[in-house]
């Protein structure tokens, strides 16, 4: 018997008690895509899975936000700060008691040079995802442009609790009316991080160094 006949022999003994045919039908999941993953507590999974990823949480209520906003900024030492023009204005003056503040135009980006120059950047997000620690933006006036979000070296980003959702069909679920306004999508896991053929750990280099989440409840 050559291994060939001794392969397709395996394969016919394994299917023997298969009755049917389609594959999608022969074993039954109760489960369907988009619908919540049964999980005790998303939040505290999402800080876990964000932590895992060396980003900060900061927890705020409401009313504590801007303060916070302020206290990281001043924390890491930001002195020149970029925020897209639909961020709430409470955070932008928040940010502007911390740092010069730079409020970009959709239809007036700054030039590359003006961006590079600056520390870090405050956005609000779209969704996310507790079982992967992910934070999607569909970039809406309140997030800026995707460059906002790579460029500066500190990204604080607001994330409200009634946003997370447990896992990524529940988020995809949710993007479909960013997708049909054409709107393109960021998703962030944790600050940039690559590593070499030796697995030295080099953050920053995609993308912003330090990710701070401000989780508002």
């Amino acid at each position: 018997m050559s291994a060939r006949d001794e392969i397709l022999g395996r394969i016919r003994g394994a299917l023997a008690d298969v009755g049917e045919p389609d594959p999608a039908r022969d074993v039954v999941l109760d489960w369907n895509y988009g619908q919540p993953l049964p999980m005790d507590d998303v939040i505290a999974r999402f800080v876990q899975r964000v932590e895992d990823y060396r980003a900060e949480v900061v927890r705020a209520d409401e009313a504590a936000l801007p303060g916070q906003i302020t206290a990281v900024l001043q924390r890491h030492g930001a002195t020149a700060v970029v925020v897209p023009a639909g961020l709430p204005e409470a955070w932008r003056d928040a940010a502007g008691a911390a740092a010069d503040v730079v409020v970009e135009q959709r239809r007036q980006p700054l030039p590359h040079d003006e961006l590079n120059r600056i520390d870090a950047v405050v956005t609000a997000s779209r969704v996310s995802i507790a079982e992967t620690g992910t934070i999607v933006l569909d970039h809406a006036p309140d997030q800026g442009r995707r460059a906002l979000s790579l460029v500066p070296d500190l990204h604080l980003c607001v994330v409200r609790e009634g946003d997370v959702v447990s896992d990524v069909g529940e988020a995809v679920g949710l993007l479909g009316i960013s997708v049909a306004s054409h709107r393109p999508l960021t998703w962030i896991s944790g600050p940039s991080a690559t590593s070499d053929i030796e697995l030295n750990r080099v953050e920053g280099v995609h993308g912003p160094r330090t990710l701070v989440v401000l989780l508002v409840g």
